[in-house]
């Protein structure tokens, strides 16, 4: 299977501390609805960080579950312990994920040959299809070029979500990768600018609260309208925008307790929205007509 399209990196709902799985099913069905081509629980979005290993399975779980296979999950796997990643990986296959989402190590700092390494073991030990997640502005280190290159030539691994924000580095990327090597957007707000570049589709935080929006921008440009893909996605750059007024998924969680679709509830060390923030955000939102 080919990883394209629009996907979005679904949040993960609490209640009193809990997972809501209840939240989760039905963010998951309208998602669906919505035209969203893939799912991918447990990354930067769905607060993973603060998840245990139990949780985090359940979670993959759920979203499988809720999906019934209309669309394909790609399960976040990621850690900065390389062991700790391919047992996620099991993790992700038991809960009946499609492929793996596994990110650059973070804190460690790894060299380039230290992340090759790294992503090679959870290629050769376990069995799901693997897309990279290079996002330097969280890991503290950035995967090269030459590297995602590299470990483009391992059959298992096909393709990276890049959120380096470097055009140039995804350039050379698109240029030099095997045609089965699919790369997606990291970066909302340069989806269209990517597309451009050979990416073939974006794992998007924006579509947790406007997946169709999100998805009519990838088809219209995968339909070749490129004009009215960026005209769609520069209706949407406000949005963008807002989403990062202050850490992700912060505001994107935010959005979607005021359109009344989950609780505003996050973990520590993630708090609610500063009220300025907060005011700004509804403001948005309320021009789109999203509250």
């Amino acid at each position: 299977m080919i990883y394209t399209g629009s996907m979005t990196a679904i949040v993960t709902p609490f209640t009193e501390g809990r997972v809501d799985e209840e939240a989760l099913r039905a963010l998951v069905e309208w998602q669906i609805g919505e035209g969203i081509c893939a799912l991918v629980p447990c990354g930067t979005t769905g607060e993973t960080a603060t998840l245990s290993m139990d949780e985090r399975q359940r979670v993959m779980g759920i979203v499988v579950d809720a999906a019934k296979g209309k669309v394909p999950v790609i399960a976040g796997a990621g850690s900065n312990n390389t062991t700790n990643a391919i047992e996620l990986a099991y993790l992700a296959k038991e809960a009946g994920a499609d492929a793996q989402l596994q990110v650059c190590p973070y804190y460690n700092k790894p060299t380039q040959e230290g992340l090759y390494q790294h992503f090679a073991k959870i290629a050769d030990e376990t069995e799901l299809p693997i897309i990279l997640y290079n996002v330097p502005g969280r890991t503290a280190v950035n995967m090269t070029a030459e590297t995602t290159l590299r470990l483009a030539k391992i059959e298992s691994i096909v393709g990276i979500k890049e959120a380096s924000g470097d055009l140039d580095q995804i350039r050379a990327i698109a240029k030099g990768a095997p045609d089965n090597f699919v790369i997606l957007s990291g970066e909302d707000a340069q989806n269209v600018e990517i597309y451009k570049l050979g990416g073939k589709g974006c794992i998007s935080v924006t579509a947790n609260i406007v997946p169709s929006q999100v998805t009519k921008v990838w088809k219209q440009f995968e339909s070749g309208s490129t004009d009215d893909a960026e005209g769609t996605h520069e209706e949407i750059q406000k949005l963008n925008e807002a989403m990062f007024y202050e850490t992700n998924p912060i505001p994107v969680k935010t959005s979607l307790a005021m359109m009344g679709k989950i609780k505003e509830e996050f973990r520590l060390p993630l708090t609610k929205m500063d009220e300025e923030n907060r005011t700004k955000l509804s403001s948005v939102l309320k021009r789109y007509g999203l509250v």
